[in-house]
């Protein structure tokens, strides 16, 4: 460990104080607010909470002090019906009232993956591949051979391999054994077939670029003139995405993973006009400090664009930066389902009945 405090490294320098995440050195306040009046689903004791709108709220406590049922039982569903006239099941409370009328809409960013086919990948989910794809196409080549865009795409007959139609491979089914996944004789794990894979932008083929991290993609697209895709990129490596390669298999991605893909999307969405509150569920899970930093960037960035944002956390990393925290406990199961401080990181530092307060306290 003394050794690890000296390292040049991310992790030593995080650890030994040379980097640090630093809180911001201005809270925010904001006239506008949803209060929920008489929450009482599950552990949650009959009790009014408001969350401030335009500004990074956090929601903390111990497991089991009713965080979850609070956020995603009552909150999520009653703001979807408000905005969204969903019929979701709701939890039990009394009523709903505050100054929301900017809301359009409210987004749950779950860790849920991002597409249930093997060929959906970070590009597709970001609409970047249709880009991509009608740049291969319009490459002599290409125009020669008469493709199109949808020869550079995998989804369709067309240029993709039709041995494992665009997988990479082929899957031989047992009868009392679990399947067995063998890469594509015919193309070789490429996916499209050889006369696609002869059309090449400065040098590399499609299969080539599906290969290439996103870092290396936004700095090789930005070097030969091509901003638009380089700038629909940058938001995944802002989130911290960098060494995902464009054409990783959303089955590969992690639960974290794949809920940053979700926020860079929304990110990228920066001519949208409408005002959404985004609900994360523990989006620092696994997370290094200095993909937590790129993370509450990434946040902070949202709310900058007029949004509100709503966190359950455990991680003190991001309870220091929030503008607002509401901890609940103090126990978990019976003995939760209390609001034990509510206010600025330093207001619930001074609550000494509180866990999370005792901790930020602490925490120097």
């Amino acid at each position: 460990y003394e050794q690890l405090l000296k390292a040049d490294t991310l992790t030593g320098k995080y650890l030994s104080g040379r980097l640090s995440i630093e809180p911001p050195k201005k809270r925010r306040t904001s006239p506008h607010y949803i209060s929920l009046i008489g929450c009482r689903e599950n552990n949650l004791k009959n009790i009014d909470v408001s969350f401030p709108l335009d500004m990074l709220t956090v929601v903390t406590g111990v497991s089991g002090s009713g965080k979850s049922t609070l956020i995603k039982k009552l909150l999520y569903p009653a703001m979807q019906k408000e905005l969204n006239a969903s019929n979701e099941k709701i939890g039990q409370f009394t009523r709903i009232e505050g100054k929301y009328k900017q809301l359009q809409s409210v987004e749950f960013v779950d860790q849920n993956p991002i597409g249930k086919s093997s060929r959906s990948n970070p590009i597709t989910y970001l609409k970047v591949y249709d880009d991509i794809r009608n740049l291969y196409a319009n490459q002599k080549l290409a125009k020669m051979r008469n493709f199109s865009a949808k020869h550079f795409s995998f989804n369709v007959d067309g240029g993709r391999c039709e041995v494992c139609k665009g997988e990479g491979e082929v899957t031989i089914e047992m009868q009392f054994m679990a399947d067995v996944h063998l890469t594509c004789e015919a193309c070789g794990g490429k996916r499209f077939k050889k006369e696609v894979l002869e059309i090449t932008y400065e040098g590399k083929n499609i299969d080539d670029l599906l290969n290439t991290t996103i870092d290396d993609a936004v700095a090789f697209f930005a070097a030969h003139k091509q901003t638009k895709i380089a700038e629909k990129l940058k938001p995944l490596q802002d989130v911290g995405l960098g060494y995902v390669t464009l054409g990783q298999s959303s089955s590969t991605l992690s639960g974290g993973e794949a809920q940053r893909i979700k926020l860079a999307s929304f990110l990228s969405k920066s001519e949208s006009k409408e005002k959404v509150l985004f609900i994360f569920d523990e989006p620092t899970t696994g997370l290094h400090f200095h993909d937590i930093r790129k993370l509450l960037d990434s946040l902070q960035a949202l709310i900058e664009k007029g949004h509100s944002v709503i966190v359950i956390e455990h991680n003190l990393e991001m309870i220091k930066c929030a503008d607002y925290v509401i901890d609940l406990g103090l126990e978990g199961g019976e003995k939760g389902g209390s609001i034990i401080a509510k206010g600025t990181p330093e207001e619930i530092a001074k609550c000494k009945e509180s866990y999370t307060g005792s901790a930020l306290a602490n925490d120097k």
